[in-house]
Parts: C-alpha cells; structure tokens; sequence
C-alpha cells in the first residue's frame, strides 16, 4: 500500500484531484490523503493525516479531524482557522468514515462524512519504477555537441543519468511518499545532527537558507525531494558518463547500450506555471529553484539548479502537462556508451572534470585516478 497514488475522485459536491501519499511504518501504514475540486481554485482543499490499524490490503478507519490547506501560511490547519477565508463555504467536514483498499494496480477508496457528503476515487498507483516512456533523440557525441550549440542559452536544464530510467527523486526511490512525516520528523532530526558540523546554524523558516539545507544534504547523498539539474549539456554529459570504466563502455558486452541526458525547458514552463518553492501542498507541484551555495562549493562549477517536486512519477506529471499546453518542455537524448574515453578527453579539455566540479580532496583524487589509471 506504501507509495503515491494520484487521479480523480468523484464527490457529493463533484470532483477534482486527488493524491495519496503513504508509508510504511513496520506495523502499520502511515500517510495522507490531499484532495482538491475542479473548477474553483478558491474552494479549500481536504487534508486527511491517517494511520491503518495494521498492515492489511484494506482497512476501515475514522479521520478525524480533517484539515484545510491554508494559503497564506502554507500550512494545513483546522477548519475553524479557516472559516472566514472562504464565506462561500456552507460545511466543511470534520470527520469521515473512510474505506480503503490496495492492489498491485490501484487504490480504492470510498467515505462518508459527519456533514452529510461522500466520495470516492480509484487511484493507480505511481508507474515512476517502471521503464521510461520517453520517446528519445538517439545521437553520437558528434551530433550532441551540433544539437546543443544551436540552442538558446540558459533556457533549458540539463541533467545526465547513467541508466535510462524515469526522472525521481533519491526520496521517492526509497519507497516513501509521506513529505509532511519527512519535513516534521527526518529533517528536523538531520538539522540537530548537522548543525554542529556546518559552518553557521541554518533557519529552516527562511526560505533561501532551507532550500540550501536541502541541497547540502542532497549533494552528500541524503534522500531529497530534490533533483539536480545543471544549465550546461557538458556537465550534464560528464555526470552520465562518470560512473563507468573505460574498459567496461567499451566492452562487447554493452556496444549497443547508451546513457541518457535529459533537457528541461525550464523558461516554457515558468512561462506556464508558477514557481512554488513548498513542499507541503496538496496539489502536485514541480518547480525549478536555484539555491545560495551556502557550505557547497558545488553549486557554481556545476552551474547546478534543482527541481523540487511532490510527485513520485515525475515524467508522468509532465506528460500531462505537455498534452494540456500543446508544449513540449521535456526531452530525452540517449548517447552511446562506448564513446566514453573520448567524451571524458573532450570534457578534461573543456575543464570539466571531478576535480573541477567537486572541488576537494575527493574530487581531486577521482580526477588523478581517471588521468593516471586506465581503468
């Protein structure tokens, strides 16, 4: 049942979004249910903060109380907080009698509440671990370096993976989809135990100084619902291509395999959509924001930004995007494997080596291995 589960749901009052996300806790599941109608953007969203009594398929549990999504806080609070923001709200429950259900396939859920309203929704469950449905631009490093030179500077991100998988954060790859647990419990533990490291005490309430907490924690391997994204289609190569050996890219064993580089057209889709730099809301969000590089000499030599993202299935999310705007804001370009050693030559001439872009004696000794090492 552990995961995100997002799709419609249907209502009394009519429909909207819905979106599940749900732990696992050993002995029970642990998670929260965000749903939002269609067709008003001022009507309050439901926020349900539930626990299942066991770990069974399905379960029968009282939520209590509900909550609303507050947008001047940006935090999820009681309705009576709320009344007077919305007037035009006859009811808002305080409790509902909820059904649930799980398959491999789907979630299904159906409730009742204390103000006379019901509901229910089949929610798929997220598709971000199977293969990647992106159709790709299958190109030599010849052809990539002609392709990225006719583009507009700075107008798209780039981001390389050694394997072609979906876009999904190191958070979501562990199998948790619960950010309200991560922020209140994990992050605030993180902080106390860093603190006494890191050069200054960072403010979490401060947004600039929180987004570059997340970051340092990311670039030194804690999961985040972030995911890194350089302005340079070079870098974005060397990140791609690092991870292997010469000898094993040009192997016979993978002579037909390739990495994958995606690009981001970060300027189309701010011009779409607002930057929202929370994690917590109840609708799906997925934002480009650059960080100060606060304790991370990383950030300017990787020419780094990041994503920040509620959503498991990333490349889902924008998909549905790209068919309610008619435009096209990701893509996907696959390079062949075995042209490695060249590309990491180019890339060493270019300055872009570990050294460079990870200033410090780890950074260092990985570039004097690829030099000395033919490996």
């Amino acid at each position: 049942m552990n995961g995100q589960w997002r799709g419609r749901f249907i209502a009394t009052n009519g429909g909207g979004q819905m979106m599940v996300n749900i732990d696992d806790l050993g002995d029970h599941y642990n998670g929260v249910a965000f749903w939002v109608a269609d067709g008003n953007p001022a009507s309050p969203a439901v926020v349900a903060p539930f626990a299942t009594p066991a770990k069974e398929k399905s379960a029968s549990i009282t939520i209590s109380p509900l909550l609303s999504f507050n947008p001047q806080t940006l935090g999820f609070e009681a309705w009576e907080n709320l009344r007077g923001r919305f007037p035009h709200v006859a009811a808002f429950p305080n409790k509902a009698d909820v059904k649930l259900r799980s398959t491999s396939k789907e979630l299904v859920l159906r409730w009742e509440t204390d103000v006379g309203t019901s509901g229910s929704a089949t929610l798929p469950r997220t598709a971000a671990g199977a293969p990647s449905e992106l159709k790709s631009l299958k190109q030599s490093w010849e052809e990539f370096k002609i392709f990225v030179s006719a583009l507009e500077r700075r107008r798209c991100l780039f981001r390389g993976q050694t394997v072609i998988a979906r876009l999904r954060t190191s958070f979501h790859r562990t199998g948790r989809a619960d950010l309200q647990r991560f922020l209140a419990e994990d992050v605030q533990t993180l902080h106390r135990h860093l603190s006494q490291r890191t050069r200054h005490i960072y403010n979490l309430q401060i947004p600039d100084q929180n987004g570059s907490f997340f970051n340092l924690i990311q670039h030194h391997g804690y999961p985040t619902p972030l995911l890194d994204w350089t302005y340079s289609p070079y870098v974005a190569a060397f990140f791609a291509y690092r991870s292997f050996k010469n000898s094993v890219a040009e192997g016979r064993r993978l002579k037909d395999a390739r990495v994958r580089i995606f690009m981001f057209d970060q300027k189309q889709w701010h011009q779409n959509f607002a930057r929202v730099p929370i994690l917590n809301l109840p609708a799906p969000n997925f934002s480009i924001l650059e960080f100060m590089a606060m304790d991370n000499e990383r950030l300017i030599p990787q020419q780094a930004a990041s994503s920040l993202t509620n959503i498991d299935d990333i490349e889902a999310y924008i998909a549905e995007r790209e068919h309610q705007t008619g435009k096209t804001y990701l893509t996907a370009i696959d390079l062949r494997l075995p042209e490695r050693r060249r590309v990491i030559d180019e890339l060493s001439y270019m300055g872009i080596t570990a050294g460079s872009l990870f200033p410090g004696f780890d950074g260092a000794c990985e570039e004097l291995r690829e030099r000395s090492f033919d490996l």
